[in-house]
Protein backbone atom coordinates (compact mmCIF):
# COMPACT_ATOMS: atom_id res chain seq x y z
CA UNK A 1 0.00 0.00 0.00
CA UNK A 2 1.44 3.35 -1.06
CA UNK A 3 0.71 6.45 1.01
CA UNK A 4 0.73 9.66 -1.03
CA UNK A 5 3.59 11.94 -0.04
CA UNK A 6 3.11 15.67 0.30
CA UNK A 7 6.44 16.33 -1.42
CA UNK A 8 5.33 14.78 -4.71
CA UNK A 9 4.05 17.98 -6.29
CA UNK A 10 7.22 19.85 -5.26
CA UNK A 11 9.36 17.27 -7.08
CA UNK A 12 7.23 17.40 -10.23
CA UNK A 13 7.24 21.20 -10.21
CA UNK A 14 11.02 21.45 -9.66
CA UNK A 15 11.63 19.03 -12.54
CA UNK A 16 10.16 21.60 -14.93
CA UNK A 17 12.84 24.16 -14.02
CA UNK A 18 15.94 22.27 -12.83
CA UNK A 19 18.00 19.66 -14.70
CA UNK A 20 18.71 17.79 -11.43
CA UNK A 21 16.36 17.13 -8.50
CA UNK A 22 17.79 15.60 -5.34
CA UNK A 23 15.86 14.00 -2.47
CA UNK A 24 17.83 13.47 0.75
CA UNK A 25 16.83 11.83 4.00
CA UNK A 26 17.52 8.98 6.35
CA UNK A 27 17.30 5.41 5.12
CA UNK A 28 13.88 3.84 4.55
CA UNK A 29 11.81 7.02 4.74
CA UNK A 30 10.47 6.34 1.25
CA UNK A 31 12.65 8.43 -1.08
CA UNK A 32 12.93 5.83 -3.85
CA UNK A 33 9.36 4.61 -3.40
CA UNK A 34 7.99 8.13 -3.83
CA UNK A 35 10.10 8.85 -6.91
CA UNK A 36 9.17 5.50 -8.47
CA UNK A 37 5.51 6.31 -7.85
CA UNK A 38 5.61 9.66 -9.68
CA UNK A 39 8.28 9.05 -12.35
CA UNK A 40 7.52 9.03 -16.04
CA UNK A 41 7.33 5.71 -17.88
CA UNK A 42 10.54 6.43 -19.81
CA UNK A 43 12.68 7.35 -16.77
CA UNK A 44 15.16 4.54 -16.15
CA UNK A 45 16.26 3.51 -12.66
CA UNK A 46 19.64 2.48 -11.27
CA UNK A 47 20.83 2.05 -7.70
CA UNK A 48 24.46 2.50 -6.69
CA UNK A 49 23.91 -0.16 -4.02
CA UNK A 50 24.32 -2.52 -6.99
CA UNK A 51 27.97 -3.50 -7.22
CA UNK A 52 28.15 -3.56 -11.04
CA UNK A 53 26.51 -0.16 -11.42
CA UNK A 54 28.73 1.28 -8.70
CA UNK A 55 31.88 -0.07 -10.33
CA UNK A 56 30.92 1.41 -13.69
CA UNK A 57 30.02 4.76 -12.12
CA UNK A 58 33.35 4.87 -10.28
CA UNK A 59 35.62 3.81 -13.13
CA UNK A 60 33.94 5.37 -16.17
CA UNK A 61 31.24 7.98 -15.35
CA UNK A 62 30.81 8.90 -19.02
CA UNK A 63 30.09 5.27 -19.98
CA UNK A 64 27.73 5.00 -17.00
CA UNK A 65 25.55 7.81 -18.36
CA UNK A 66 25.84 6.50 -21.93
CA UNK A 67 24.56 3.16 -20.65
CA UNK A 68 21.59 4.42 -18.66
CA UNK A 69 20.73 7.62 -20.55
CA UNK A 70 18.24 10.26 -19.44
CA UNK A 71 15.79 10.84 -17.91
CA UNK A 72 17.31 8.78 -15.12
CA UNK A 73 16.65 8.09 -11.44
CA UNK A 74 19.87 7.32 -9.52
CA UNK A 75 19.53 5.87 -6.02
CA UNK A 76 22.13 6.30 -3.25
CA UNK A 77 24.29 8.82 -5.12
CA UNK A 78 26.51 9.31 -2.07
CA UNK A 79 28.17 6.01 -2.88
CA UNK A 80 29.81 7.60 -5.95
CA UNK A 81 29.73 11.40 -5.47
CA UNK A 82 32.23 11.83 -8.34
CA UNK A 83 29.27 11.17 -10.68
CA UNK A 84 28.07 14.71 -9.97
CA UNK A 85 30.87 16.28 -12.03
CA UNK A 86 29.95 14.21 -15.08
CA UNK A 87 26.30 15.06 -14.46
CA UNK A 88 27.21 18.76 -14.55
CA UNK A 89 29.05 18.29 -17.86
CA UNK A 90 26.05 16.56 -19.44
CA UNK A 91 23.41 19.11 -18.37
CA UNK A 92 25.66 22.03 -19.37
CA UNK A 93 26.38 20.48 -22.75
CA UNK A 94 22.65 20.12 -23.36
CA UNK A 95 22.02 23.74 -22.36
CA UNK A 96 24.80 25.02 -24.64
CA UNK A 97 23.22 23.11 -27.52
CA UNK A 98 20.00 25.00 -26.87
CA UNK A 99 18.15 21.87 -25.81
CA UNK A 100 15.80 21.48 -22.84
CA UNK A 101 17.69 19.90 -19.95
CA UNK A 102 14.97 20.12 -17.29
CA UNK A 103 14.30 17.05 -15.17
CA UNK A 104 17.13 14.99 -16.67
CA UNK A 105 18.28 13.44 -13.42
CA UNK A 106 16.53 12.57 -10.16
CA UNK A 107 18.93 11.48 -7.44
CA UNK A 108 18.53 10.26 -3.87
CA UNK A 109 20.97 10.17 -1.00
CA UNK A 110 20.80 9.06 2.61
CA UNK A 111 23.78 11.16 3.69
CA UNK A 112 22.60 14.63 2.92
CA UNK A 113 25.11 16.88 4.64
CA UNK A 114 28.14 14.94 3.50
CA UNK A 115 26.91 15.43 -0.03
CA UNK A 116 26.04 19.11 0.07
CA UNK A 117 29.66 20.20 -0.48
CA UNK A 118 29.89 18.02 -3.59
CA UNK A 119 26.49 19.21 -4.77
CA UNK A 120 27.18 22.91 -4.23
CA UNK A 121 30.53 22.70 -6.03
CA UNK A 122 29.35 20.55 -8.91
CA UNK A 123 25.75 21.54 -9.52
CA UNK A 124 25.24 25.05 -8.14
CA UNK A 125 22.23 26.64 -9.83
CA UNK A 126 21.36 23.39 -11.60
CA UNK A 127 19.80 21.41 -8.75
CA UNK A 128 16.75 21.53 -6.49
CA UNK A 129 17.39 19.81 -3.15
CA UNK A 130 14.63 18.41 -0.91
CA UNK A 131 14.72 16.70 2.48
CA UNK A 132 12.28 13.85 3.03
CA UNK A 133 11.45 12.57 6.50
CA UNK A 134 9.25 9.68 7.58
CA UNK A 135 5.48 9.85 7.17
CA UNK A 136 3.85 12.87 8.77
CA UNK A 137 0.57 12.48 10.65
CA UNK A 138 -1.09 14.47 7.85
CA UNK A 139 0.19 12.00 5.24
CA UNK A 140 -0.90 9.01 7.33
CA UNK A 141 -4.39 10.51 7.65
CA UNK A 142 -4.48 11.48 3.95
CA UNK A 143 -4.96 15.16 4.74
CA UNK A 144 -4.18 17.94 2.25
CA UNK A 145 -0.55 18.99 1.91
CA UNK A 146 0.03 22.26 3.77
CA UNK A 147 2.85 24.10 5.50
CA UNK A 148 2.12 24.36 9.23
CA UNK A 149 0.59 27.81 9.74
CA UNK A 150 0.69 28.91 13.41
CA UNK A 151 -1.74 31.80 12.91
CA UNK A 152 -5.15 31.32 14.49
CA UNK A 153 -6.83 31.33 11.06
CA UNK A 154 -4.25 28.81 9.82
CA UNK A 155 -4.89 26.51 12.77
CA UNK A 156 -8.66 26.73 12.27
CA UNK A 157 -8.22 25.72 8.64
CA UNK A 158 -5.92 22.82 9.50
CA UNK A 159 -8.27 21.51 12.20
CA UNK A 160 -11.07 21.13 9.63
CA UNK A 161 -9.39 18.02 8.20
CA UNK A 162 -7.45 16.77 11.26
CA UNK A 163 -8.58 13.60 13.02
CA UNK A 164 -9.40 14.16 16.69
CA UNK A 165 -7.09 12.08 18.88
CA UNK A 166 -7.02 11.43 22.60
CA UNK A 167 -3.81 11.23 24.60
CA UNK A 168 -3.56 7.44 24.16
CA UNK A 169 -3.82 7.73 20.37
CA UNK A 170 -1.15 10.45 20.30
CA UNK A 171 1.30 8.28 22.23
CA UNK A 172 0.43 5.30 20.04
CA UNK A 173 1.45 7.43 17.04
CA UNK A 174 4.63 8.51 18.83
CA UNK A 175 5.51 4.91 19.72
CA UNK A 176 4.88 3.63 16.21
CA UNK A 177 6.89 6.33 14.44
CA UNK A 178 6.63 7.26 10.78
CA UNK A 179 8.62 4.68 8.85
CA UNK A 180 6.56 3.79 5.74
CA UNK A 181 7.33 0.06 5.91
CA UNK A 182 5.51 -0.20 9.25
CA UNK A 183 2.37 1.10 7.54
CA UNK A 184 2.63 -0.76 4.23
CA UNK A 185 3.35 -4.18 5.76
CA UNK A 186 2.46 -6.13 8.90
CA UNK A 187 6.14 -6.37 9.90
CA UNK A 188 6.80 -6.58 13.63
CA UNK A 189 7.81 -3.13 14.90
CA UNK A 190 10.51 -4.42 17.26
CA UNK A 191 12.07 -6.53 14.53
CA UNK A 192 11.97 -3.66 12.07
CA UNK A 193 13.81 -1.20 14.31
CA UNK A 194 16.36 -3.82 15.38
CA UNK A 195 17.22 -4.50 11.74
CA UNK A 196 17.18 -0.79 10.97
CA UNK A 197 19.71 0.08 13.68
CA UNK A 198 22.00 -2.82 12.76
CA UNK A 199 21.94 -1.88 9.07
CA UNK A 200 22.50 1.80 9.82
CA UNK A 201 25.49 1.21 12.11
CA UNK A 202 27.14 -1.49 10.04
CA UNK A 203 26.61 0.22 6.70
CA UNK A 204 26.07 3.97 6.83
CA UNK A 205 28.27 4.74 9.82
CA UNK A 206 31.18 2.86 8.29
CA UNK A 207 30.67 4.85 5.09
CA UNK A 208 30.37 8.21 6.82
CA UNK A 209 33.40 8.22 9.08
CA UNK A 210 36.08 6.17 10.67
CA UNK A 211 34.14 5.07 13.74
CA UNK A 212 36.55 2.76 15.51
CA UNK A 213 34.23 0.84 17.79
CA UNK A 214 30.73 0.25 16.50
CA UNK A 215 29.58 -0.94 19.94
CA UNK A 216 30.52 2.45 21.39
CA UNK A 217 28.62 4.15 18.60
CA UNK A 218 25.52 2.10 19.43
CA UNK A 219 25.83 3.18 23.08
CA UNK A 220 26.11 6.75 21.84
CA UNK A 221 22.90 6.51 19.77
CA UNK A 222 21.00 5.11 22.77
CA UNK A 223 22.38 7.93 24.93
CA UNK A 224 21.21 10.51 22.39
CA UNK A 225 17.73 8.96 22.17
CA UNK A 226 17.42 9.14 25.95
CA UNK A 227 18.11 12.88 25.80
CA UNK A 228 15.72 14.07 23.12
CA UNK A 229 14.39 17.53 23.76
CA UNK A 230 17.44 18.43 25.86
CA UNK A 231 20.35 20.75 25.25
CA UNK A 232 23.18 19.35 23.15
CA UNK A 233 26.32 19.40 25.29
CA UNK A 234 29.31 17.62 23.79
CA UNK A 235 31.29 17.45 27.03
CA UNK A 236 28.41 15.64 28.74
CA UNK A 237 28.12 13.16 25.87
CA UNK A 238 31.87 12.57 25.88
CA UNK A 239 32.10 11.92 29.62
CA UNK A 240 29.10 9.58 29.66
CA UNK A 241 30.13 7.56 26.58
CA UNK A 242 33.85 7.57 27.33
CA UNK A 243 35.03 9.30 24.17
CA UNK A 244 36.64 12.68 23.53
CA UNK A 245 34.54 15.80 22.99
CA UNK A 246 35.74 16.11 19.35
CA UNK A 247 34.65 12.50 18.77
CA UNK A 248 31.26 13.25 20.34
CA UNK A 249 30.88 16.24 18.04
CA UNK A 250 31.84 14.17 14.99
CA UNK A 251 29.34 11.45 15.93
CA UNK A 252 26.53 13.98 16.42
CA UNK A 253 27.38 15.28 12.94
CA UNK A 254 27.01 11.74 11.57
CA UNK A 255 23.49 11.46 13.03
CA UNK A 256 22.56 14.87 11.65
CA UNK A 257 24.02 14.24 8.19
CA UNK A 258 22.16 10.96 7.85
CA UNK A 259 18.86 12.53 8.91
CA UNK A 260 18.47 10.64 12.19
CA UNK A 261 18.38 13.76 14.35
CA UNK A 262 17.20 17.33 13.96
CA UNK A 263 19.10 20.07 15.77
CA UNK A 264 16.95 22.99 16.88
CA UNK A 265 18.96 26.15 17.39
CA UNK A 266 18.16 28.78 20.00
CA UNK A 267 16.76 32.09 18.87
CA UNK A 268 19.40 34.78 18.88
CA UNK A 269 19.04 38.51 18.58
CA UNK A 270 21.34 41.47 18.65
CA UNK A 271 18.85 43.07 20.99
CA UNK A 272 19.86 40.92 23.93
CA UNK A 273 23.00 39.11 25.06
CA UNK A 274 21.06 37.15 27.66
CA UNK A 275 20.03 34.31 25.37
CA UNK A 276 21.67 30.89 25.57
CA UNK A 277 23.54 29.59 22.53
CA UNK A 278 23.23 25.82 23.07
CA UNK A 279 21.00 23.93 20.57
CA UNK A 280 18.53 21.17 21.42
CA UNK A 281 18.35 17.77 19.77
CA UNK A 282 15.38 15.70 18.54
CA UNK A 283 15.06 12.33 16.78
CA UNK A 284 13.20 12.72 13.50
CA UNK A 285 11.52 9.35 14.05
CA UNK A 286 9.94 9.03 17.50
CA UNK A 287 9.45 5.28 16.99
CA UNK A 288 13.20 4.79 16.56
CA UNK A 289 13.91 6.84 19.70
CA UNK A 290 11.33 4.84 21.69
CA UNK A 291 12.90 1.59 20.47
CA UNK A 292 16.41 2.70 21.46
CA UNK A 293 15.15 3.76 24.91
CA UNK A 294 13.54 0.32 25.30
CA UNK A 295 10.01 1.55 25.95
CA UNK A 296 7.98 -1.69 25.62
CA UNK A 297 4.66 -0.12 24.54
CA UNK A 298 2.84 3.14 24.04
CA UNK A 299 1.06 3.06 27.41
CA UNK A 300 4.34 2.71 29.34
CA UNK A 301 5.84 5.56 27.33
CA UNK A 302 2.77 7.74 27.98
CA UNK A 303 3.12 7.27 31.73
CA UNK A 304 6.91 7.22 31.87
CA UNK A 305 9.54 9.77 32.80
CA UNK A 306 10.10 10.80 29.16
CA UNK A 307 6.46 11.44 28.25
CA UNK A 308 6.99 15.19 27.95
CA UNK A 309 10.20 14.89 25.95
CA UNK A 310 8.56 12.54 23.44
CA UNK A 311 5.48 14.75 23.08
CA UNK A 312 7.69 17.78 22.44
CA UNK A 313 9.75 15.78 19.92
CA UNK A 314 6.57 14.70 18.15
CA UNK A 315 5.36 18.30 17.88
CA UNK A 316 8.69 19.72 16.70
CA UNK A 317 9.33 17.02 14.10
CA UNK A 318 5.78 17.13 12.69
CA UNK A 319 6.22 20.86 12.09
CA UNK A 320 9.69 20.29 10.59
CA UNK A 321 8.18 17.68 8.22
CA UNK A 322 5.62 20.21 7.02
CA UNK A 323 8.45 22.60 6.07
CA UNK A 324 10.39 19.79 4.35
CA UNK A 325 7.33 18.65 2.39
CA UNK A 326 6.56 22.18 1.24
CA UNK A 327 10.16 22.66 0.09
CA UNK A 328 10.59 25.60 2.47
CA UNK A 329 13.56 26.56 4.67
CA UNK A 330 12.91 25.63 8.31
CA UNK A 331 12.60 28.85 10.32
CA UNK A 332 12.20 27.24 13.74
CA UNK A 333 13.96 28.07 17.00
CA UNK A 334 13.51 27.70 20.71
CA UNK A 335 13.92 30.38 23.36
CA UNK A 336 15.92 30.19 26.55
CA UNK A 337 17.61 32.99 28.45
CA UNK A 338 20.12 32.96 31.29
CA UNK A 339 17.27 33.40 33.77
CA UNK A 340 15.92 29.99 32.79
CA UNK A 341 12.88 31.28 30.90
CA UNK A 342 12.16 28.86 28.07
CA UNK A 343 9.66 28.56 25.21
CA UNK A 344 9.52 25.24 23.36
CA UNK A 345 9.29 26.61 19.84
CA UNK A 346 9.38 29.90 17.96
CA UNK A 347 8.20 30.02 14.35
CA UNK A 348 9.75 33.08 12.73
CA UNK A 349 8.22 34.77 9.70
CA UNK A 350 10.12 37.91 8.84
CA UNK A 351 9.67 40.23 11.82
CA UNK A 352 6.78 38.16 13.21
CA UNK A 353 7.33 35.55 15.92
CA UNK A 354 4.81 32.85 16.87
CA UNK A 355 5.55 31.27 20.28
CA UNK A 356 4.48 27.65 20.84
CA UNK A 357 4.40 25.54 24.01
CA UNK A 358 3.75 21.78 24.05
CA UNK A 359 1.88 20.38 27.06
CA UNK A 360 0.34 17.01 27.86
CA UNK A 361 -2.72 18.23 29.82
CA UNK A 362 -6.15 19.17 28.51
CA UNK A 363 -6.10 22.62 30.07
CA UNK A 364 -2.53 23.20 31.25
CA UNK A 365 -2.25 26.10 33.68
CA UNK A 366 0.28 28.91 33.21
CA UNK A 367 1.56 27.37 29.96
CA UNK A 368 1.97 30.86 28.55
CA UNK A 369 3.98 32.17 31.51
CA UNK A 370 7.14 32.82 29.48
CA UNK A 371 5.54 34.28 26.36
CA UNK A 372 5.77 37.79 27.81
CA UNK A 373 9.60 37.74 27.79
CA UNK A 374 9.52 38.01 23.99
CA UNK A 375 8.44 41.64 24.26
CA UNK A 376 12.04 42.72 24.73
CA UNK A 377 13.02 41.36 21.30
CA UNK A 378 11.32 44.32 19.57
CA UNK A 379 9.64 42.06 17.02
CA UNK A 380 5.94 41.58 16.34
CA UNK A 381 4.84 38.86 18.74
CA UNK A 382 1.78 37.03 17.44
CA UNK A 383 -0.74 35.18 19.66
CA UNK A 384 0.91 32.22 21.37
CA UNK A 385 -0.21 28.63 20.80
CA UNK A 386 -0.38 25.96 23.50
CA UNK A 387 -0.42 22.58 21.76
CA UNK A 388 -2.13 20.26 24.20
CA UNK A 389 -4.93 17.69 24.61
CA UNK A 390 -7.62 20.35 24.35
CA UNK A 391 -10.78 19.30 22.48
CA UNK A 392 -10.96 22.56 20.53
CA UNK A 393 -9.08 25.68 19.50
CA UNK A 394 -10.07 28.11 22.24
CA UNK A 395 -8.53 31.23 23.81
CA UNK A 396 -6.63 30.74 27.04
CA UNK A 397 -6.45 34.50 27.38
CA UNK A 398 -6.13 37.47 25.02
CA UNK A 399 -2.54 36.59 24.08
CA UNK A 400 -2.64 32.79 23.75
CA UNK A 401 -4.80 29.88 22.65
CA UNK A 402 -5.21 26.24 23.54
CA UNK A 403 -4.94 24.11 20.37
CA UNK A 404 -5.48 20.32 19.98
CA UNK A 405 -2.16 18.65 19.25
CA UNK A 406 -3.98 16.61 16.59
CA UNK A 407 -3.70 19.75 14.40
CA UNK A 408 -0.13 18.65 13.57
Amino acid sequence: MYIDRHMERQIISASKYYPVVMVCGQRQVGKSTMLHHIKEANRRYVTLDDGNARRLASTDPALFFETYGAPLLIDEIQRVPSLLLEMKRIVDEKALAGEDNSGMFWITGSQKFKMMKDVSESLAGRIAVFDLAGLSSAEIENRPAALFDPSIDGLRERLKTAEKKNVHQIYQAIFRGGMPKLFSTDMDRERYYMDYVNTYIERDVKDLAQVGKLNEFYTFIVYMAARIGQELKYDDIASNIGVSAPTAKAWVSILERSGIIYILHPYSSNMTKRLVKTPKVYFMDTGLAAYLCRWPDAATLENGAMDGAFLETYAVTEIVKSFYNAGKPVDLYYYRDIDGKEIDLLIVRGTHIYPIEVKKGKQPAHADKNFSVLGKLKQTIEPGVILCMSDELIPYNRESWYCPISVL
